[in-house]
């Protein structure tokens, strides 16, 4: 759009027929097109179609202020930020004005003297939508002056004017987005008495700074983000404030697994590099994304803190660096994700969920393994029946022979950075496990075959026909009873640490 070229002066503009719209006119304007021509006005928004995007593409009819209230991690200043392809491309203002004053109708001392000294000589500037977006991080320390302005002592000087003339004014982030989106994150983290500051600005459009009587009449798009946990643990947005943001609109997760992994495959950043090394299947990616689910339903997690789609984010590319990791030192030009390779997601989760009392005790890592496991068992059904169905018919069992050999005595040390070849060699010599996969997956590839024999065996695990313990580099898998038979009884313990103490005595006898 080149409608702006050649058009320098005041003279131009008026001739070009150019009409000033508020900025609420341009998103409501350009939002009428976008709906008429079916055209996707939020892209990369996935699961808010029919909840939070109709809300929001209501509010920008009505030409409301806006509040986006949800737990961390929903999208809402991305929301935001996609208001600004709604905008005019670019608009006009008063060349050198630092409020975006618009030509036709200035508010500044500087715009108004320039049009009163130039006329229709004033040369003008074209501004791009990307540049007409602010945003600011509500923090306890942001004050009036960093907002509205104040007045600027070394401005007084330099000019050589006194405190009561208006130039002296320093201009905060408000002002100078005259004419622009204006978004505050984490609003309840202002202070009650910034807050105050904003009603006057929210109602009436205008501002005041200092004993000033100057009225700003401010064009703004005010976008709001608030968390609800904010409201009780921090701060709280004043009520008179609430009374003036015009529409709330309450975020939310996904609902469906197959909402967030088109979130997660949109978002995590894997390399070219990557993808040509590393394979991931479609059931990796599910429990990705049932980690998540699980642990928004954890009685370990804080609920009303969240978890955010940036711990599946993170977990995809903390797996797929995991294998890349293990063909490094294995030497090898292809691999596909492990089950195994979920040890990397750990770190993804201890740094993305807020734990409970119950779960601080339990520990950060094992809370994390915890929820990979639920997710295993949980993914488990989808691919193969339910081993509780089979407790008392074990005969009719598929597991019947792997659970068998386990029973036998047999184990398996499935360790973390096992060659491909190993890998498959390990799983192989489990009776009964290949046959299980060919019975219920027999057209899978040969990839897929061995992770979901991998899978099988967690996954028996996690509903004790067999067994899983921790190794330093890995896992090993073996009977349920023998392991719990081998465990050293408490008393048994407590006497070998006595021996073990009295021997140290003598030795220092």
């Amino acid at each position: 759009m080149n409608e702006h070229k050649g058009i320098k002066t005041l003279a131009q503009l008026k001739s070009s027929g150019y009409q000033s719209k508020t900025i609420k006119d341009e998103l409501r304007h350009n939002l009428i097109e976008k709906l008429q021509n079916i055209e996707t006005v939020f892209e990369g928004i996935w699961g808010f179609e029919e909840t939070v995007i109709p809300d929001l593409e209501r509010a920008i009819l009505a030409g409301h202020d806006i509040n986006l209230l949800g737990l961390r991690g929903q999208a809402k200043t991305r929301l935001a930020r996609l208001m600004v392809k709604l905008l005019d491309e670019y608009i006009p203002i008063i060349e050198g004005s630092e409020l975006n004053d618009d030509p036709l109708h200035p508010i500044s001392r500087f715009g108004k003297d320039k049009i009163q000294e130039l006329g229709d000589a004033t040369e003008i500037q074209w501004v791009h939508r990307n540049d007409r977006y602010t945003e600011k991080l509500a923090t306890p320390d942001v004050s009036i002056a960093d907002l509205i302005g104040d007045v600027d002592p070394i401005k007084a000087a330099t000019l050589k004017l006194p405190y009561s003339d208006e130039r002296v004014i320093h201009f905060g982030l408000i002002p100078r987005s005259h004419r622009c989106i204006f978004v505050i994150n984490e609003l309840p983290d202002l202070q009650a008495r910034i807050q105050v500051a904003l009603f006057n600005i929210l109602q009436e459009g205008d501002i005041q700074i200092r004993g000033f009587k100057i009225r700003l009449p401010l064009d703004l798009q005010f976008v709001f983000t608030a968390n609800p946990e904010d409201y009780t643990n921090r701060g709280s947005i004043v009520t008179p404030l609430k009374d003036r943001i015009d529409s709330q609109i309450i975020t939310h997760y996904p609902k469906t697994l197959d909402i967030g992994k088109k979130i997660t495959q949109q978002e995590a950043f894997i390399r070219e590099d990557q993808k040509k090394v590393i394979a991931v299947g479609e059931l990796t990616k599910d429990l990705v994304e049932q980690i998540a689910f699980e642990a928004r339903r954890s009685e370990y997690v804080d609920a009303k803190s969240g978890v955010s789609a940036r711990l599946t984010i993170s977990a995809m590319e903390n797996l797929v660096a995991g294998a890349e990791r293990r063909s490094i030192i294995n030497g090898e030009k292809n691999t596909f994700v492990r089950i195994s390779d979920f040890i990397g997601v750990v770190p993804s989760i201890t740094g993305k969920v807020e734990l409970v009392y119950e779960g601080e005790q339990e520990g950060p890592g094992i809370v994390a393994q915890n929820l990979i496991g639920k997710a295993i068992r949980t993914q488990f059904l989808n691919y193969f029946p339910d081993p509780d169905k089979f407790r008392k018919q074990k005969e009719k069992s598929p597991y019947k022979k792997i659970a068998n050999w386990f029973g036998d005595g047999n184990t398996i040390d499935l360790l973390n950075e096992l060659t491909n070849q190993n890998y498959e060699k390990l799983l192989k010599s489990v009776p009964g496990l290949i046959d299980l996969i060919n019975e219920f997956h027999k057209t899978q590839d040969q990839n897929t075959k061995l992770f979901l024999m991998e899978f099988a065996l967690h996954g028996l695990a996690e509903y004790s026909l067999i067994s899983k313990h921790n190794l330093s580099n890995g896992l090993q898998f073996k009977d349920l009873l023998s392991s719990m038979f081998s465990m050293p009884k408490v008393e048994q313990q407590e006497e070998e640490d006595e021996d073990n103490e009295d021997e140290n005595f003598k030795g220092l006898r």
